[in-house]
């Protein structure tokens, strides 16, 4: 068990420029506690998969509101699986119709969160998922 706190990657792939909403979200897993890397925008998966390697994450949150979410959250759980790392969560939010919410999730993506959702809300998920996955001593085990 290790003392270290748990870590989540913010990450904003693709061509989106729009930012505010992830970095609201970062700001508010990092007052909660958590350790926050943010990528910046107009990031690969590739990019973000390599940085969740290097970083060492619990935790990728995407934030897409391009409408390309059906390509991006795919290809990063696929990267992450091909790193051996199918047992960090990748969770998210933007613009995503139902449907395709519940496509991703039967794919392996976590809780995703719509425009207007409170912080709050997918600060409790992420830590949830965390100590149900990861222990009671945050970090990987």
């Amino acid at each position: 068990m290790t003392d270290r706190k748990y870590r989540v990657l913010v990450a904003k792939p693709g061509l989106d420029g729009h930012d505010r909403g992830a970095k609201v979200v970062a700001a508010a897993l990092r007052d909660a506690g958590f350790e926050v890397i943010y990528t910046g925008l107009h990031q690969t998966p590739e990019q973000i998969v390599s940085t969740a390697v290097q970083e060492d994450v619990d935790v990728v949150a995407l934030s897409i509101l391009s409408g390309a979410h059906m390509t991006l959250f795919p290809k990063v759980l696929d990267l992450l699986e091909e790193e051996g790392l199918d047992d960090v969560l990748v969770t998210g939010g933007g613009i995503i119709p139902e449907d395709d919410i519940e496509k991703l999730e039967q794919r392996g993506v976590g809780k995703l969160f719509g425009p207007g959702t409170d912080t709050s809300e997918a600060v409790d998920y992420i830590r949830t998922w965390c100590e149900e996955h990861r222990g009671d001593g945050a970090g990987r085990e």
